[in-house]
């Protein structure tokens, strides 16, 4: 069977640098929405409800991989995760603990219903709009469920922003000693670490702009997101990014 080119980035190192930092915007740009700019969970959820789906449309629509494309339209799933899990377990009253039950069993039920009409949830499979249509509905349950759980882990289990990062941290090292010494499913150990990335970006961007006597930088929302927006296009400018090939 011919080679064909898949839609989104082979996954390296820097796929997950990046990665860990658009999850990390994710979380200060929508806090800047919904709380700096005092618009609230359902406008910010609103307005990038629209910015997700024309950066999808548009990624789909994309008859082959942009890496600038491709991680914008990443950022605008953490942005629309972080103020719809805001506004669920807030706004909505269902707390971190069930809108994290909430997410993971539609995070699942999606992974199920990819799995069950195309055979395979692999990355390097996502090459049609079908299937981009399901990789980026479960990526933005991902992102989602990565806020929610980020924040009830900070805050109801009692980890703190510091202490959530390295329980994260420590979670991902795990299942990358897992990808090269053990013969579980990479497909399995990518989807685990992409979904533990989205809490640990959540806890990180509340160090950087929750007040110094709650355990963070103090830095504003809005310079924070705007480091991370540089660091993000410093790394896609300076590293080459490739297709995932599938064969």
């Amino acid at each position: 069977m011919s080679e064909r080119a898949s839609k989104v980035p082979e996954v390296t190192l820097m796929f997950w640098i990046i990665k860990i930092a658009a999850t990390t915007v994710g979380e200060t740009g929508g806090d800047a929405v919904t709380m700096s700019m005092d618009l609230g969970y359902l406008a910010g959820t609103l307005i990038f409800a629209v910015v997700f789906a024309i950066a999808v449309a548009i990624q789909i629509a994309a008859r082959r991989f942009h890496p600038a494309l491709y991680w914008t339209t990443i950022i605008a799933t953490t942005t629309v995760g972080t103020t719809l899990a805001d506004f669920a377990d807030r706004s909505l009253g269902i707390g971190y603990a069930g809108g994290s039950t909430l997410l993971l069993a539609l995070l699942l039920a999606s992974l199920a219903a990819w799995y069950r009409t195309l055979g395979t949830v692999a990355i390097e499979s996502v090459d049609t709009p079908r299937v981009e249509a399901f990789y980026w509905l479960t990526i933005m349950f991902s992102q989602t469920l990565g806020t929610a759980l980020g924040d009830w882990t900070a805050d109801d289990a009692g980890f703190g922003y510091s202490g959530s990062a390295v329980v994260f941290g420590s979670l991902l090292a795990v299942i990358a000693i897992a990808y090269y010494w053990t013969k579980i499913s990479h497909t399995v150990l990518f989807w685990s670490a992409f979904i533990l990335t989205r809490p640990l970006g959540a806890v990180l961007g509340d160090v950087l702009d929750k007040p110094a006597d709650a355990g963070g930088f103090a830095l504003s929302r809005y310079t924070a997101t705007a480091i991370l927006l540089v660091f993000i296009v410093a790394c896609i400018a300076m590293t080459p990014q490739r297709a995932a090939a599938r064969h």
